[in-house]
């Protein structure tokens, strides 16, 4: 007797995402523990020192929290008013912070005194900055001015002037500790050289500047504002080498990771994507529950921290890899491939059969109805719905779908209708089950007012799906036609300055000529 042959449901399983090292390596962050603060997250910075520990700048105040207890450690509270961009230094030891009283105050992390307090400005301080291996700090200032201070006299020693809106953004080159960046709201990026005292470079972000980062390499650096986030060449003279377009809203934060390979994003649009620097491709992407304003990840990736709008800190912690494996069921012993005892001309193995799903075993038996109502279940309609669409199929194909509702059993055809309502539109199904539909109305037309009310309801609700779905269809038409026009009138523009070109060209080489 010959098997009988299974249905075939690996055609419509649903594809998910490539698994990549990326994906394996991003995944082990834990679901984000959620840290209720008093206000907007203005600034997240952690310590370049073991275990790590994250300054949170919100309201008056910088917490520092312990990021595997997500407890508060240290409070940092000399602000009378909102304090801004709390940055720790490379020795993890002190703290630097802006802030709405227009000064900038440097803290010891240890006894929380504040050692100093910078004052100079004529507007808020959103961002600070330590000066690598110098005794100095920077300020990005609301009064559009850049201000470097000396730290043990606390005076000025540089100052420069030139953006016409707020500068919300500010940053120090990593290798050069001469060279500032600075991005306003202006739209404005100037490169800044304390040993020339003065502005070297000016790029134009077309966006109000969110944040900057220098690339480890040191020759490129990266500026956020708006949706984009655009990448310059310092050494070419500030030339633009590329735009990433991966947010939808605006772009909030950035921060390098995995020892400079990754590059991280963050958005108003709830996302923080992750890049791959070689290349700037996204690798993965994490997801919060609001908008983010603020992003900081431990220099061991062991922590992620996001900052949302709501006033919610979102802490994921990496999950320790180190752990010893599961143990695992003992397998019967078993004869290695190619190693027969001597004395045994052949081992035989044991055969293993595979459980018979139900709705199989109906079909094998032509009881087409309980082989229905089989697929119909919610474990099978629910998890694994292109089952019960290959049942259809192969009901379809013998023509006994409407012997399978001969019976008119009420629950079958609710948890049909059901099943119809909720896939109908899955791009993968639906224009088989529009098929099925069509030939279910046909079926319970003759006795269509004769079905119970919640079933005639279900009835309306696949009607207004179907309704939707075509609605949907009919607006993506049009902006199909509307791409259309665009993509067709940006190529004859295009030949039209190509063959303008040209003939400027042949114009000028008859000039020549003459």
């Amino acid at each position: 007797m010959t098997n009988f042959k299974k249905l075939n449901t690996k055609i419509y399983e649903r594809k998910g995402p490539d698994i990549t090292p990326d994906l394996i390596y991003w995944k082990q962050l834990t679901q984000p523990v959620l840290v209720k603060e008093f206000g907007a997250i203005d600034y997240i910075d952690f310590s370049p020192k073991e275990p790590h520990y994250f300054a949170v700048t919100c309201s008056v105040r910088v917490q520092i929290y312990n990021p595997i207890t997500k407890l508060v450690t240290k409070n940092l509270s000399r602000f009378r008013e909102n304090a801004y961009g709390a940055v720790f230094r490379s020795d993890g030891s002190l703290i630097l912070a802006g802030g709405e009283e227009k000064n900038v105050k440097l803290f010891d992390v240890s006894t929380k005194s504040m050692l100093r307090l910078f004052k100079g400005h004529s507007a808020p301080v959103h961002r600070v900055a330590f000066v690598h291996k110098e005794p100095q700090i920077v300020s990005f200032s609301d009064d559009k001015t850049i201000k470097v201070w000396d730290i043990p006299t606390e005076k000025t020693l540089y100052t420069f002037e030139g953006h016409s809106d707020y500068i919300r953004a500010g940053i120090v080159s990593p290798d050069v500790p001469n060279v500032l960046l600075s991005g306003g709201y202006d739209n404005i990026i100037k490169m800044w050289d304390t040993r020339m005292n003065k502005e070297v470079m000016v790029m134009d972000h077309k966006s109000p500047i969110e944040s900057l980062l220098f690339m480890p390499s040191g020759g490129l650096f990266l500026s956020a504002g708006g949706t984009d986030i655009k990448i310059w060449d310092a050494l070419a003279g500030g030339k633009l080498r590329g735009s990433l377009a991966q947010h939808h809203k605006t772009v909030t934060c950035l921060r390098l990771a995995s020892g400079g390979k990754r590059l991280l994003s963050s958005s108003l649009d709830r996302h923080v994507k992750i890049f791959d620097v070689g290349s700037f491709k996204v690798v993965h992407t994490l997801n919060f529950p609001n908008a983010i304003l603020s992003l900081g990840i431990a220099p061991d990736d062991s922590t992620v921290a996001a900052g949302l709008a709501d006033g919610v800190i979102a802490v994921q912690r990496r999950t320790d890899t180190t752990q010893l494996p599961k143990p695992t069921k003992k397998l019967p012993f078993q004869y290695k491939h190619n190693e027969i005892p001597q004395g045994i001309d052949e081992v035989i193995p044991d055969l293993t059969y595979d459980k018979e799903a139900k709705y199989n075993r109906f079909l094998r038996k032509f009881e087409y109805s309980k082989a229905l109502n089989a697929s119909l279940v919610p474990f099978v309609a629910n998890k694994h719905p292109e089952r019960t669409v290959a049942l259809l199929r192969e009901l379809q194909k013998r023509k006994a779908f409407a012997k399978s509702l001969k019976e008119r059993d009420p629950k079958v055809l609710k948890q049909l209708v059901r099943f119809l309502i909720r896939y109908i539109t899955d791009t993968r199904l639906k224009r088989f089950l529009i098929d099925v539909a069509d030939e279910f109305l046909d079926i319970i037309a003759e006795y269509c007012h004769t079905l119970p009310a919640d079933i005639r309801l279900l009835l309306v609700q696949l009607h207004e799906a179907v309704v939707r779905e075509e609605q949907l269809a009919k607006e993506l038409t049009i902006v199909q036609g509307m791409m259309q026009t665009l993509l067709a009138a940006q190529v004859s523009l295009e030949a039209d300055t190509s063959v303008q070109y040209k003939v400027s060209k042949l114009q000028k080489e008859e000039v020549d000529t003459k």
